[in-house]
């Protein structure tokens, strides 16, 4: 298990390579300029654009660029935002808490809600249950995240005044211990609402399907043949099989908690990541991007390497060498 885990640690490292250079190309070939962005919108002048540009270095060619941020964030340095003047790992720390909040617990959520769903449809396959639970869960699938979160904004906060229609916490309420945590919780309620249903339809196909190609597996036939208990066959067996695709799909959707909370968190103003890059593309903060790309990828590799010994701690057959 040891060789096995510092294999996949060395792996990573050339995957957060490419994807410091990949995003530093697609971010300086895509359209805007970030001095014009901070010029402001007063017709600066060509002198005054020029002038900021050679301040932020952005004057020098691309491989200069490259290599000086390389050499930074060799030394521990991810730059400071243009827009926020703030150090960029700072920055993206001070709003990593409220969107870990956010999107673990939707993530884990989804996962034992779909994954539910998804046994009990297909322990009943076929029948008038199984497809109202298809039904339901097709109808959430097609619905866009933002627009799930404003219809549940309209209903609970707007129509029926239950829940708070936006923020973290109550603006000038000063609670403190238990009260505070009450209130970031019940805050919580409608993004994770919506985070939670725009993901339960993934993992209840993947169960249903994985579930009902499990059942028809001929180790489950010859179980019955031999007159096994149905119910112990299927949960230390079949059950245990058809969870791994879902478990894989559970940490490669990392990648999709933070960059799909991104909307959600527009809607209900939640002071997280995602937030904060759209403000950053809207801004053409290149350091802030690149900083949150970096964690960005770093997160998802680590997902990958714990849901690889994940998936081989649950399915014997793998082995770790």
């Amino acid at each position: 298990m040891g060789r096995y885990i510092s294999r996949q640690l060395a792996s990573i490292i050339p995957t957060i390579l490419l994807s410091i250079v990949i995003n530093f190309m697609l971010l300086h070939a895509a359209p805007g300029d970030p001095a014009r962005v901070l010029a402001g919108k007063d017709n600066p002048s060509e002198e005054q654009i020029a002038a900021i540009r050679a301040e932020l270095g952005l004057d020098r060619s691309l491989p200069v660029q490259f290599f000086s941020y390389v050499r930074e964030l060799l030394q521990g340095n991810m730059g400071q935002s243009l827009s926020f003047k703030q150090p960029v790992f700072d920055l993206i720390m001070s709003r990593m808490p409220a969107t870990l909040l956010l999107t673990v617990t939707s993530a884990i959520l989804a996962l034992a809600i779909g994954t539910l769903l998804g046994v009990a449809a297909a322990q009943r396959a076929g029948t008038v249950k199984d497809a109202a639970l298809s039904f339901g869960n097709y109808a959430l699938f097609a619905m866009p995240g933002f627009w799930l979160g404003l219809i549940l904004m309209v209903i609970f906060s707007s129509k029926l005044g239950w829940l708070p229609t936006a923020g973290m916490r109550t603006v000038r309420a000063d609670y403190t211990g238990w009260r505070d945590v009450l209130d970031v919780m019940q805050h919580m309620i409608l993004p994770v609402a919506t985070l939670t249903l725009v993901q339960v339809p993934i993992y209840f196909r993947i169960t249903r399907a994985s579930v009902i190609q499990e059942r028809q597996q001929d180790y489950m036939t010859t179980f019955r043949a031999t007159g096994m208990p149905p119910t112990h066959t299927f949960r230390r067996y079949a059950l245990r099989n058809a969870l791994l695709p879902t478990i894989t799909v559970f940490g490669l959707g990392f990648g999709f908690v933070f960059t799909g909370a991104a909307l959600v968190e527009i809607v209900f103003a939640w002071p997280g990541i995602g937030r904060l890059t759209l403000d950053a593309v809207f801004r053409r903060d290149y350091p802030l991007l690149l900083g949150v790309y970096l964690i960005l990828a770093i997160a998802v590799s680590i997902a990958v390497m714990l849901t690889d010994i994940v998936y081989a701690l649950l399915d014997p057959r793998i082995r770790l060498r």
